[in-house]
């Protein structure tokens, strides 16, 4: 059985939305895309190599699918693996999956994705892809959250744990703070809630 490992940006109040760049995802008015790059040091880009090492197989929602794939291919010298690794697309459509290793799922992916989960091979990382995210959180699908918590609020756009997502618990399993703010905690799932009075 293998893992979902969920690596996710994400402002103070939960927003996911075009971490990378204003044209990534301006879906709703958004117009702060590419909020993190201001908070990116050579501290956080040593946390990001570690959590891009291989092996790895990718989840990806359609939207993220297709910013991934019209990047990486030409740049996979600073993602090694990348190329090689299964990319497993969730779209509600047909979609033509150009990048190597690319395999559409579609129809009743909640089970699909049951059934990837266990098999054996490497973990799947989820990166963006804000409607799978909702989709994997209201199925207790999530193995790991990797996230990577940067000082500031934008009040509106995509956030990580919208409308959906289960009551659960998670464990802390690593975690550190950059330079500049940037809170990169790893946490993973730890049974039911549990509640208590004083």
């Amino acid at each position: 059985m293998r893992k979902i490992i969920v690596t996710e940006f994400m402002t103070l109040d939960g927003v996911m939305q075009a971490p990378g760049g204003p044209e990534e995802d301006t879906s709703g008015g958004f117009k702060y895309g590419g909020w993190t790059v201001p908070y990116f040091d050579e501290f956080s880009g040593k946390a990001m190599q570690e959590q891009m090492k291989p092996p790895f197989d990718l989840l990806l929602g359609r939207k993220t699918y297709e910013i991934f794939a019209s990047y990486w291919p030409q740049h996979a010298k600073a993602w090694p693996g990348v190329n090689e690794a299964k990319k497993y697309v969730v779209s509600h459509e047909d979609m033509k999956l150009e990048w190597e290793h690319s395999i559409l799922l579609k129809d009743d992916v909640v089970a699909k994705i049951q059934k990837l989960k266990a098999e054996d091979g490497a973990d799947m990382k989820v990166w963006g892809s804000s409607n799978l995210v909702q989709t994997l959180l209201q199925h207790d699908l999530v193995d790991e959250l990797w996230l990577k918590i940067f000082p500031i609020t934008l009040g509106s756009g995509k956030r990580l744990f919208a409308e959906g997502a289960i009551p659960a618990a998670f464990k802390l399993t690593d975690s550190k703070v950059s330079p500049s703010g940037v809170i990169i905690v790893n946490y993973a799932r730890a049974g039911e809630v549990k509640t208590g009075s004083f």
